[in-house]
């Protein structure tokens, strides 16, 4: 059966570049609405060895966007769940999974493999810079994901490199500090040129009083976010299908990237 599990791919790939993206080792910081839907991409596209880095459980508030959340996964490790879900898809893959949250601390070892490729689906900024400033340092190809949240238009995403972004504002603060560390240009992004659309004044209950299962073992609750963004059932994971898609052409061949 095994050699009928990613044929179609092959129709397109062809056997060459099946064997490449089975010989590739990729790595998803962040594994929820966007990291999620880009693992299973990643995993249906047989890659040989996948990474998955996150600190948090599944969240109840996670199901309208994240493919991991469902009844019977709430309250238990993203990454944990998603490893599961990623062996089920192609049993020959090496799934790794790090319960950890991504800091300075952590960077050496959760980087000290090295991979072909990495993805940023983080949402932390700290977090998410260090990520991006290592990876340039080391010379590791990455791909981060901008701000998903508070947006409809699925029509409106885009590819570029962050010093051509525009509209978004985490793309902007992003440039703005990696500029403070010397990165200009070369750093690829998913984003959207969706005009910002503000917050509602509906009550967030999990805002206020969070119901997650651990929430008493998590790094962070909900208790502890001062503002909660809106989300779509769509548009984070189309944000994690074009980092897959992306990162699939590239190790193919197809999208080089300077």
């Amino acid at each position: 059966m095994s050699e009928h599990r990613f044929s179609r791919l092959q129709l397109l790939s062809g056997r060459d570049g099946l064997d490449r993206l089975n010989q590739a080792s990729v790595a998803i910081f962040g594994i929820g609405g966007v990291g999620s839907y880009a693992a299973e991409a990643l995993a249906r596209a047989a890659i040989g060895k996948l990474t998955l880095i996150d600190f948090d459980d599944i969240c109840i508030t996670n199901v309208n966007r994240q493919i991991h959340a469902l009844d019977g996964s709430i309250g238990r490790p993203k990454v944990d769940v998603m490893a599961e879900r990623c062996r089920a898809i192609n049993p020959n893959a090496q799934i790794i999974a790090h319960k950890r949250f991504y800091d300075a601390e952590a960077s050496d070892e959760l980087l000290a493999d090295g991979y072909d490729y990495v993805l940023d689906c983080i949402d932390h900024i700290t977090a998410k810079l260090h990520l991006i400033q290592t990876c340039h340092l080391r010379g590791l190809p990455i791909i981060a994901s901008m701000g998903a949240a508070n947006k409809l238009d699925p029509t409106l995403i885009k590819v570029a490199d962050l010093a051509d972004t525009t509209k978004c504002r985490l793309a902007r603060i992003m440039r703005r500090e990696l500029r403070k560390r010397g990165i200009e240009r070369g750093v690829r992004v998913v984003y959207s040129t969706e005009e910002f659309r503000p917050l509602g004044n509906e009550a967030v209950i999990c805002a206020e009083n969070c119901v997650c299962p651990n929430k008493d073992d998590q790094q962070w609750s909900c208790d502890d976010r001062r503002v909660i963004l809106g989300s779509s059932s769509y548009i984070p994971p189309l944000f994690g299908l074009t980092m897959a898609g992306t990162v699939i052409r590239e190790l193919l061949g197809e999208a080089a990237w300077s």
